[in-house]
């Protein structure tokens, strides 16, 4: 039976994951409730295949973007709503059952322990996981680190964790990026700057064959162009923070 909130809700951010969502959507609601997918301008017919789950299902909310925006664009979309219906927190997960969803209430659970702290999943990963997304992540999180003087970030791209929702929406206005594959990790490093501390909890993750039903929008060249460009503007911002930064490790 799922276990209810009226505080912390799951947000699915979902483009173009093919019909599996449906079956990461049930695995969430079994968990938890409620859940709330984003689906960020779709075109494989997934927006009305969830709609029409969601018709038997008071506890799933669709929300259907009129065009893709982007990873970070659809989170925005989801936690604004859900801040306006008084939510405080969001358990973010990707729709192509990558995400370990029969952890969804052990976050929630460090997350309402820990209100003011965000709860990351650090990765556990399987022998089908590619060497490369697996080695490649170490520049971005030694990057994220650095940046943040050594918070905690146990890792900076893995998109299964809790935010609480009325700082990430603070930094996301403040600032125009964040919108795409770039979302994941500056927003851990700004939720940082902010005084944000990280909770790290390992987590698997899945990496599915075609055969499965994976579906990866990854590109490899434009998303790296995009961390590079990501981690030029946070490592400034790290400048011009240093010396606050400073303090808080020293005072921590």
């Amino acid at each position: 039976m799922s276990v209810r909130s009226s505080t912390h809700l799951v947000l699915i951010p979902s483009y173009n994951p093919g019909p599996g969502v449906l079956d990461t959507v049930r695995a969430a609601r079994a968990q938890w409730a409620p859940v709330w997918v984003v689906v960020d301008g779709s075109t494989d017919g997934t927006a009305e295949q969830l709609q029409a789950l969601a018709a038997g299902d008071d506890d799933l909310t669709v929300i259907v973007l009129p065009e893709n925006r982007g990873k970070g664009a659809a989170v925005l979309a989801g936690i604004t709503q859900a801040a306006a219906q008084g939510y405080t927190h969001a358990l973010t997960m990707d729709s192509d059952g990558q995400h370990p969803a029969d952890l969804i209430p052990t976050f929630m659970a460090a997350s309402q322990a820990a209100p003011a702290k965000m709860v990351l999943g650090k990765p556990v990963f399987g022998p089908e996981a590619p060497a490369l997304r697996v080695n490649g992540r170490k520049v971005s999180n030694g990057w994220a680190n650095l940046e943040t003087l050594w918070m905690g970030i146990g890792d900076s791209l893995y998109g299964f964790r809790v935010y609480p929702i009325v700082p990430l929406i603070k930094i996301m206005r403040g600032n125009r990026f964040m919108r795409r594959f770039d979302f994941d990790p500056e927003a851990v490093v700004r939720l940082c700057w902010a005084g944000v501390r990280p909770i790290n909890l390992d987590a698997p993750v899945r990496y599915l064959s075609a055969e499965e039903g994976g579906v990866s929008h990854f590109k490899y060249l434009r998303d790296n162009t995009l961390l590079t460009w990501m981690h030029t503007r946070l490592f400034i911002g790290f400048l011009l923070r240093l010396p606050l930064l400073l303090v808080r490790y020293v005072m921590a």
